[in-house]
């Protein structure tokens, strides 16, 4: 794979630029809560490649096992007992599911709403992303919140002053596309997580995800927790879902992995396939009939 050049048009006027990120973490959200948290897990490449791979969790463990030659475990990972950690996201569609739609065609140009965080205890922040696809180029903003300002973030309501740092310009953003294809919460996404990270000025980041579940919602709210929710096929029967980060050139010994364990990359939306499965259940609205 040849090395190329990522750019990014940081202009707030247009539905095509890209927001810059913010560093995941979760220091002082608030004058009376003095306590430092403890960073959260994540870290966010702003603009990337990715590529996508179904796997056995036997495969999965082969893999990882090479993996961890390279690049260490990421630092998250180190303070779970079991090694992952878990991710939530509430993903929003337009009332035709506009955006299922372009993910399930393929569209080279797209983008994808949702609200994401790593546990219900609400001292700890959530975070508004975008995430587009701009033919090969994945590129993600997001903007660090707490769960009360889902309500009015969502309503298009202005925020007021906060003590602690908030990337304006991506929650600016983020109104902006919510706006534009008028969206609501459509459906929760839930997994397990195992990461590695490098440090390099190539960053590579390599996941394992499992126990993908989904919950078809209405409601603006993010929880890991509670009922409703449905295992997604996709992981079933010990499926793992990889995902192959990078930010510059592809790394000749990714490439020797690929080539050993013969991985077939794929499209592997969380979104359209929860969707898509809900819909198969008689779960969601008739818009993605076919």
């Amino acid at each position: 794979m040849d090395e190329v050049k990522i750019t990014e048009d940081t202009s707030t006027q247009s539905l095509e630029s890209a927001g810059s990120v913010v560093q995941v973490d979760a220091a002082k959200m608030s004058s009376d809560k003095k306590k430092k948290k403890p960073e959260l897990a994540d870290k966010t490449l702003a603009c990337r490649y990715e590529l996508k791979y179904r796997l056995t969790e036997s495969k999965a463990h082969a893999v990882a096992e090479f993996v961890k030659h390279y690049i260490p475990v990421d630092r998250y990972c180190k303070l779970q007992r079991g090694g992952d950690y878990p991710i939530v996201s509430l993903y929003l569609d337009s009332v035709n599911s506009q955006l299922c739609k372009e993910s399930i065609d393929g569209r080279q140009n797209r983008f994808k709403l949702r609200i994401r965080s790593y546990t219900d205890e609400p001292d700890y922040p959530v975070f508004f992303e975008i995430k587009r696809r701009i033919n090969t180029v994945i590129m993600k903003s997001r903007a660090r919140l707490m769960h009360e300002d889902i309500i009015p973030v969502l309503a298009g309501l202005p925020l007021g002053p906060r003590d602690y740092n908030v990337d304006m310009k991506a929650l600016n953003q983020f109104q902006l596309y919510v706006a534009s294809v008028q969206a609501k919460p459509s459906v929760l996404i839930r997994y397990m997580r195992q990461a590695f990270e490098g440090d390099s000025d190539n960053r590579v980041r390599v996941t394992f995800d499992r126990d993908l579940c989904y919950c078809v919602t209405d409601k603006p709210e993010v929880r890991l927790g509670g009922g409703g929710w449905q295992r997604n096929p996709v992981t079933e029967n010990s499926g793992v879902i990889l995902e192959i980060k990078f930010t510059g050139s592809y790394p000749i010994w990714l490439s020797r992995m690929v080539k050993y364990f013969d991985l077939k990359s794929r499209s592997i939306s969380k979104f359209a396939t929860s969707i898509t499965d809900s819909c198969s259940l008689r779960f969601c609205a008739p818009q993605l009939a076919r």
